[in-house]
Protein backbone atom coordinates (compact mmCIF):
# COMPACT_ATOMS: atom_id res chain seq x y z
CA UNK A 1 0.00 0.00 0.00
CA UNK A 2 3.21 2.46 0.79
CA UNK A 3 4.60 2.52 -2.78
CA UNK A 4 1.05 3.40 -4.88
CA UNK A 5 0.76 6.32 -2.25
CA UNK A 6 4.56 7.22 -2.93
CA UNK A 7 3.90 6.91 -6.63
CA UNK A 8 0.95 9.06 -6.40
CA UNK A 9 2.84 11.59 -4.31
CA UNK A 10 5.56 11.67 -7.06
CA UNK A 11 3.06 11.80 -9.91
CA UNK A 12 1.61 15.25 -7.87
CA UNK A 13 4.95 16.39 -7.97
CA UNK A 14 5.65 15.93 -10.99
CA UNK A 15 2.19 16.89 -12.38
CA UNK A 16 2.29 20.58 -10.96
CA UNK A 17 5.89 20.99 -12.38
CA UNK A 18 5.27 20.25 -15.78
CA UNK A 19 2.02 22.85 -15.31
CA UNK A 20 3.88 25.36 -14.33
CA UNK A 21 7.15 25.29 -17.04
CA UNK A 22 4.27 24.51 -19.61
CA UNK A 23 3.08 28.14 -18.15
CA UNK A 24 5.86 29.37 -18.63
CA UNK A 25 7.04 28.48 -22.00
CA UNK A 26 3.62 28.48 -23.66
CA UNK A 27 3.23 31.93 -21.54
CA UNK A 28 6.85 33.62 -22.94
CA UNK A 29 6.37 32.09 -26.73
CA UNK A 30 2.90 33.72 -26.20
CA UNK A 31 4.25 37.37 -25.60
CA UNK A 32 7.42 36.47 -28.25
CA UNK A 33 4.74 36.21 -30.89
CA UNK A 34 2.98 39.95 -29.82
CA UNK A 35 -0.37 37.83 -28.31
CA UNK A 36 -1.39 40.77 -25.50
CA UNK A 37 -0.67 39.95 -22.04
CA UNK A 38 -4.68 39.96 -21.40
CA UNK A 39 -5.41 37.11 -24.45
CA UNK A 40 -2.57 35.40 -22.55
CA UNK A 41 -3.57 35.70 -19.18
CA UNK A 42 -7.25 34.19 -20.28
CA UNK A 43 -6.01 31.50 -22.58
CA UNK A 44 -2.25 30.22 -21.51
CA UNK A 45 -1.97 30.90 -17.89
CA UNK A 46 -5.98 30.04 -17.29
CA UNK A 47 -5.97 26.76 -19.48
CA UNK A 48 -2.56 25.78 -18.11
CA UNK A 49 -3.29 26.29 -14.42
CA UNK A 50 -6.46 24.22 -14.92
CA UNK A 51 -4.08 21.02 -16.65
CA UNK A 52 -3.12 18.99 -13.70
CA UNK A 53 -7.59 18.45 -13.48
CA UNK A 54 -7.26 18.00 -16.78
CA UNK A 55 -5.05 15.76 -17.13
CA UNK A 56 -6.09 13.52 -14.53
CA UNK A 57 -9.84 13.36 -15.91
CA UNK A 58 -8.53 12.75 -19.41
CA UNK A 59 -6.21 9.32 -17.86
CA UNK A 60 -9.43 8.53 -15.61
CA UNK A 61 -12.30 8.94 -18.63
CA UNK A 62 -10.04 6.88 -20.57
CA UNK A 63 -9.60 4.24 -18.59
CA UNK A 64 -13.13 3.90 -17.43
CA UNK A 65 -12.46 5.56 -13.91
CA UNK A 66 -15.51 7.89 -13.42
CA UNK A 67 -15.58 8.01 -9.99
CA UNK A 68 -12.28 9.30 -10.14
CA UNK A 69 -12.89 12.31 -12.76
CA UNK A 70 -15.98 13.45 -10.78
CA UNK A 71 -14.40 12.89 -7.30
CA UNK A 72 -11.22 14.77 -8.59
CA UNK A 73 -13.19 17.85 -9.78
CA UNK A 74 -15.59 18.29 -6.98
CA UNK A 75 -13.35 17.57 -4.30
CA UNK A 76 -10.90 20.17 -6.00
CA UNK A 77 -13.88 22.78 -5.79
CA UNK A 78 -14.89 22.04 -2.65
CA UNK A 79 -11.12 22.37 -0.74
CA UNK A 80 -10.69 24.95 -2.58
CA UNK A 81 -13.34 26.77 -1.29
CA UNK A 82 -13.23 25.60 2.14
CA UNK A 83 -9.60 24.58 2.70
CA UNK A 84 -8.06 27.13 0.28
CA UNK A 85 -9.31 30.20 0.84
CA UNK A 86 -10.27 28.57 4.74
CA UNK A 87 -6.15 28.90 5.07
CA UNK A 88 -5.68 32.06 3.10
CA UNK A 89 -8.54 34.24 5.12
CA UNK A 90 -7.06 32.24 8.43
CA UNK A 91 -3.54 34.34 6.95
CA UNK A 92 -5.23 37.64 6.45
CA UNK A 93 -8.63 38.57 5.90
CA UNK A 94 -9.58 38.40 2.85
CA UNK A 95 -11.28 41.73 0.39
CA UNK A 96 -13.08 40.69 -2.31
CA UNK A 97 -14.31 42.88 -5.51
CA UNK A 98 -17.87 43.59 -5.95
CA UNK A 99 -18.16 42.32 -9.41
CA UNK A 100 -16.73 39.20 -7.67
CA UNK A 101 -18.90 38.76 -5.01
CA UNK A 102 -22.50 39.54 -7.28
CA UNK A 103 -21.58 37.79 -10.57
CA UNK A 104 -18.32 35.25 -10.56
CA UNK A 105 -19.54 33.60 -6.81
CA UNK A 106 -23.19 33.41 -8.08
CA UNK A 107 -22.08 31.80 -11.50
CA UNK A 108 -19.85 29.33 -9.32
CA UNK A 109 -22.83 28.06 -8.08
CA UNK A 110 -25.07 28.16 -11.18
CA UNK A 111 -22.08 25.84 -12.67
CA UNK A 112 -22.50 23.14 -9.92
CA UNK A 113 -26.11 23.63 -10.49
CA UNK A 114 -26.23 22.61 -14.28
CA UNK A 115 -23.61 20.12 -13.36
CA UNK A 116 -26.48 18.30 -10.91
CA UNK A 117 -29.34 19.00 -13.63
CA UNK A 118 -27.09 16.93 -16.07
CA UNK A 119 -25.76 14.31 -14.15
CA UNK A 120 -29.03 13.16 -12.95
CA UNK A 121 -30.62 12.25 -16.30
CA UNK A 122 -33.09 9.56 -14.25
CA UNK A 123 -34.20 12.67 -12.08
CA UNK A 124 -34.97 14.79 -14.64
CA UNK A 125 -36.18 11.95 -17.03
CA UNK A 126 -34.28 12.29 -19.74
CA UNK A 127 -32.27 8.78 -20.06
CA UNK A 128 -32.41 5.79 -18.20
CA UNK A 129 -28.87 5.85 -16.85
CA UNK A 130 -27.11 8.66 -15.11
CA UNK A 131 -24.05 9.81 -17.33
CA UNK A 132 -22.49 12.85 -18.23
CA UNK A 133 -22.45 12.39 -22.58
CA UNK A 134 -21.06 13.95 -25.07
CA UNK A 135 -23.68 16.21 -25.34
CA UNK A 136 -23.45 17.11 -21.94
CA UNK A 137 -20.34 18.37 -22.48
CA UNK A 138 -20.42 20.43 -25.46
CA UNK A 139 -23.40 22.09 -22.91
CA UNK A 140 -20.89 22.79 -20.19
CA UNK A 141 -18.24 23.83 -22.70
CA UNK A 142 -20.83 26.44 -24.55
CA UNK A 143 -21.72 28.16 -20.90
CA UNK A 144 -17.74 28.07 -20.45
CA UNK A 145 -17.46 30.22 -23.62
CA UNK A 146 -19.73 32.44 -22.50
CA UNK A 147 -17.88 32.89 -19.07
CA UNK A 148 -14.53 33.76 -20.98
CA UNK A 149 -16.02 36.51 -23.18
CA UNK A 150 -17.30 37.90 -20.13
CA UNK A 151 -14.14 37.59 -18.41
CA UNK A 152 -12.06 39.03 -21.34
CA UNK A 153 -14.22 42.24 -21.14
CA UNK A 154 -13.86 42.43 -17.28
CA UNK A 155 -10.16 42.50 -18.07
CA UNK A 156 -10.26 45.10 -20.32
CA UNK A 157 -12.47 47.55 -18.16
CA UNK A 158 -10.14 46.94 -15.91
CA UNK A 159 -6.94 46.87 -17.15
CA UNK A 160 -5.40 43.83 -15.57
CA UNK A 161 -2.11 42.38 -16.83
CA UNK A 162 -0.29 39.03 -16.72
CA UNK A 163 2.99 39.68 -15.18
CA UNK A 164 4.85 37.28 -18.18
CA UNK A 165 8.88 36.15 -18.28
CA UNK A 166 10.44 36.57 -21.34
CA UNK A 167 12.94 34.02 -22.48
CA UNK A 168 14.46 32.68 -25.77
CA UNK A 169 12.76 30.60 -28.43
CA UNK A 170 14.81 27.58 -27.75
CA UNK A 171 14.16 27.59 -23.85
CA UNK A 172 10.21 28.26 -24.43
CA UNK A 173 9.74 25.63 -26.61
CA UNK A 174 11.66 23.24 -24.56
CA UNK A 175 9.29 24.12 -21.43
CA UNK A 176 6.40 23.22 -23.28
CA UNK A 177 8.19 20.02 -24.03
CA UNK A 178 9.36 19.08 -21.02
CA UNK A 179 5.85 20.79 -19.36
CA UNK A 180 3.56 18.51 -21.64
CA UNK A 181 5.74 15.16 -20.85
CA UNK A 182 5.48 15.86 -16.71
CA UNK A 183 1.81 16.67 -17.18
CA UNK A 184 1.38 13.27 -19.48
CA UNK A 185 4.01 11.26 -16.69
CA UNK A 186 2.53 12.71 -13.57
CA UNK A 187 -1.04 12.17 -14.71
CA UNK A 188 -0.27 8.53 -15.86
CA UNK A 189 1.13 8.00 -12.26
CA UNK A 190 -1.58 9.20 -10.15
CA UNK A 191 -4.40 7.62 -12.17
CA UNK A 192 -2.99 4.17 -12.47
CA UNK A 193 -1.56 4.25 -8.61
CA UNK A 194 -4.92 5.90 -7.46
CA UNK A 195 -6.86 2.83 -9.00
CA UNK A 196 -4.40 0.22 -7.27
CA UNK A 197 -4.89 1.80 -3.68
CA UNK A 198 -8.64 2.29 -4.12
CA UNK A 199 -8.27 -1.61 -4.98
CA UNK A 200 -5.50 -2.44 -2.55
CA UNK A 201 -7.35 -0.85 0.57
CA UNK A 202 -10.86 -1.43 -0.03
CA UNK A 203 -11.69 2.19 -0.63
CA UNK A 204 -13.92 3.61 -3.75
CA UNK A 205 -12.84 5.36 -6.30
CA UNK A 206 -14.54 8.55 -5.89
CA UNK A 207 -13.21 8.68 -2.18
CA UNK A 208 -9.36 8.61 -3.70
CA UNK A 209 -10.73 11.64 -6.30
CA UNK A 210 -12.04 13.44 -3.49
CA UNK A 211 -9.06 13.62 -1.38
CA UNK A 212 -5.91 12.96 -2.30
CA UNK A 213 -6.31 13.44 -5.80
CA UNK A 214 -8.39 16.86 -5.34
CA UNK A 215 -6.26 18.07 -2.53
CA UNK A 216 -3.27 17.21 -4.75
CA UNK A 217 -4.14 18.97 -7.77
CA UNK A 218 -5.79 22.15 -6.05
CA UNK A 219 -2.06 22.48 -4.22
CA UNK A 220 -1.17 25.34 -6.81
CA UNK A 221 -4.31 27.23 -5.82
CA UNK A 222 -3.12 26.78 -2.19
CA UNK A 223 0.06 28.27 -3.12
CA UNK A 224 -0.85 30.88 -5.17
CA UNK A 225 -3.80 32.49 -2.39
CA UNK A 226 -1.85 31.56 0.42
CA UNK A 227 0.75 33.58 -0.84
CA UNK A 228 -0.98 36.22 -2.05
CA UNK A 229 -2.85 36.68 1.55
CA UNK A 230 0.39 37.05 2.98
CA UNK A 231 2.05 39.62 0.67
CA UNK A 232 -1.21 41.58 0.90
CA UNK A 233 -2.50 40.81 -2.32
CA UNK A 234 -5.78 39.46 -0.59
CA UNK A 235 -8.28 40.57 -3.08
CA UNK A 236 -6.94 38.37 -5.57
CA UNK A 237 -7.13 34.95 -3.57
CA UNK A 238 -11.17 34.86 -3.68
CA UNK A 239 -11.56 35.35 -7.28
CA UNK A 240 -8.74 33.70 -8.55
CA UNK A 241 -10.65 30.06 -6.53
CA UNK A 242 -13.76 30.88 -7.69
CA UNK A 243 -12.77 31.48 -12.04
CA UNK A 244 -10.48 27.80 -11.52
CA UNK A 245 -13.73 26.19 -9.94
CA UNK A 246 -15.99 27.73 -12.88
CA UNK A 247 -12.71 26.27 -15.30
CA UNK A 248 -13.05 23.04 -13.04
CA UNK A 249 -16.95 22.18 -13.69
CA UNK A 250 -17.27 24.03 -16.92
CA UNK A 251 -13.83 23.32 -19.58
CA UNK A 252 -12.31 20.13 -17.55
CA UNK A 253 -15.57 18.15 -17.17
CA UNK A 254 -17.15 19.72 -20.55
CA UNK A 255 -14.09 18.31 -22.38
CA UNK A 256 -14.43 14.63 -20.28
CA UNK A 257 -17.09 13.30 -21.05
CA UNK A 258 -16.14 14.63 -24.57
CA UNK A 259 -13.38 12.12 -24.84
CA UNK A 260 -15.33 9.32 -22.80
CA UNK A 261 -18.66 9.27 -21.72
CA UNK A 262 -18.81 9.54 -17.68
CA UNK A 263 -21.65 6.98 -15.72
CA UNK A 264 -22.31 9.54 -12.59
CA UNK A 265 -22.21 7.49 -9.67
CA UNK A 266 -25.46 8.35 -6.83
CA UNK A 267 -23.01 8.69 -4.48
CA UNK A 268 -21.28 11.66 -5.74
CA UNK A 269 -24.95 13.68 -5.61
CA UNK A 270 -23.98 14.32 -2.02
CA UNK A 271 -20.30 15.54 -3.08
CA UNK A 272 -22.38 17.66 -5.49
CA UNK A 273 -24.48 19.30 -3.23
CA UNK A 274 -21.66 20.22 -1.00
CA UNK A 275 -19.61 21.85 -3.65
CA UNK A 276 -23.14 24.25 -3.88
CA UNK A 277 -23.48 24.89 -0.30
CA UNK A 278 -19.53 25.67 -0.39
CA UNK A 279 -20.01 27.96 -3.22
CA UNK A 280 -23.36 29.70 -1.53
CA UNK A 281 -22.25 29.33 2.08
CA UNK A 282 -19.22 31.91 0.48
CA UNK A 283 -21.77 33.77 -1.27
CA UNK A 284 -23.36 34.38 2.63
CA UNK A 285 -20.08 35.28 4.09
CA UNK A 286 -19.71 38.26 1.77
CA UNK A 287 -22.71 40.16 3.62
CA UNK A 288 -21.76 38.88 7.59
CA UNK A 289 -20.47 41.59 9.88
CA UNK A 290 -22.16 44.68 8.75
CA UNK A 291 -21.91 47.12 5.80
CA UNK A 292 -18.36 47.99 6.69
CA UNK A 293 -16.97 44.62 6.47
CA UNK A 294 -19.07 43.41 3.62
CA UNK A 295 -17.41 41.57 1.06
CA UNK A 296 -14.91 40.59 3.47
CA UNK A 297 -13.82 36.65 4.43
CA UNK A 298 -12.91 36.97 8.23
CA UNK A 299 -10.96 34.90 10.27
CA UNK A 300 -13.95 33.61 12.18
CA UNK A 301 -15.40 32.92 8.79
CA UNK A 302 -12.37 31.06 7.88
CA UNK A 303 -12.30 28.70 11.07
CA UNK A 304 -15.72 27.89 10.06
CA UNK A 305 -14.91 26.42 6.68
CA UNK A 306 -12.01 24.70 8.00
CA UNK A 307 -14.24 22.46 10.61
CA UNK A 308 -17.05 22.24 7.70
CA UNK A 309 -14.14 20.58 5.39
CA UNK A 310 -12.57 18.62 8.42
CA UNK A 311 -16.62 17.28 8.73
CA UNK A 312 -16.91 16.54 5.40
CA UNK A 313 -13.42 14.67 5.13
CA UNK A 314 -14.36 12.72 8.42
CA UNK A 315 -18.15 12.07 6.83
CA UNK A 316 -16.50 10.30 3.48
CA UNK A 317 -14.12 8.46 5.37
CA UNK A 318 -16.81 6.86 6.82
CA UNK A 319 -18.85 6.12 3.61
CA UNK A 320 -15.59 4.93 1.96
Amino acid sequence: MILPIFFIILGIVILLFGGDIFVKGASSLAKRMKVSAIVIGLTVVSFGTSAPEMVVNIFSAIQGSGDLAIGNILGSNISNIFLVLGIAALIRPLSVKEGTTWKEIPLGFLSVVILFILGNDILFGNNGIDVLTRGDGLILISFFLIFLYYTYGLTKVEGEKEDVEKHSLGKSILYIVLGIIGLVIGGKFIVDNAVILARMAGLSELFIGLTIMAVGTSLPELATSGIAAYRGHVDLAVGNVVGSNIFNIMWVLGVTPIIAPIKMNPQANFDIMIAGLAAFILFVFMFTGGKRRRHKLRRSEAIVMLLMYVGYIVFISFRG
